[in-house]
C-alpha cells in the first residue's frame, strides 16, 4: 500500500464526511466561500511547510508519497492534506449547526405546550 496510503487516509475523510453535505450542509455548494475559507490558510501553512523543508526541520519519506507535488518538496499528499481536512472541518461545523437548528424546531411545539399548560 505505501504509496497511496496517505491519499486513502484523505479520501476516507472525504467520503465520511460526504453524507453531511447530502444531509443539508451546503457547503459543497457555495465552492467560493468554501474557498474564501480554505485557501488562504492552505497557503500560509504551504509556505511553512516549504521553509520547514528547506530548513531540513523535517521532510517526507518517498516510500509513502506518491512523488507529484510542489516545488520545494512538498508533495501532493500535503498539499491535498490542507485542503481536504479543512473542507471536512468546515462540513462538520455547519452539520452541528444544521443539527441545531433542526432541534430546535423538533422542541418548539412541546416548549410551547409547556407554557399553554402552566
Amino acid at each position: 500500500m505505501g504509496r497511496v496510503e496517505y491519499l486513502l487516509v484523505l479520501a476516507a475523510c472525504v467520503v465520511v464526511t460526504l453524507p453531511l453535505e447530502l444531509a443539508g450542509a451546503r457547503v459543497y455548494r457555495r465552492p467560493r466561500r468554501l474557498a474564501r475559507a480554505v485557501l488562504p490558510v492552505a497557503a500560509v501553512f504551504l509556505v511553512w511547510d516549504a521553509l520547514a523543508i528547506a530548513a531540513a526541520v523535517w521532510d517526507f519519506d518517498p516510500a509513502f508519497v506518491t512523488g507529484l507535488g510542489l516545488p520545494f518538496g512538498i508533495p501532493l499528499e500535503e498539499v491535498l492534506f490542507f485542503v481536504v481536512v479543512p473542507v471536512c472541518g468546515v462540513l462538520t461545523y455547519e452539520a452541528v449547526g444544521l443539527t441545531g437548528q433542526l432541534l430546535r424546531r423538533l422542541a418548539r411545539p412541546l416548549l410551547d405546550r409547556r407554557r399553554v399548560r402552566r
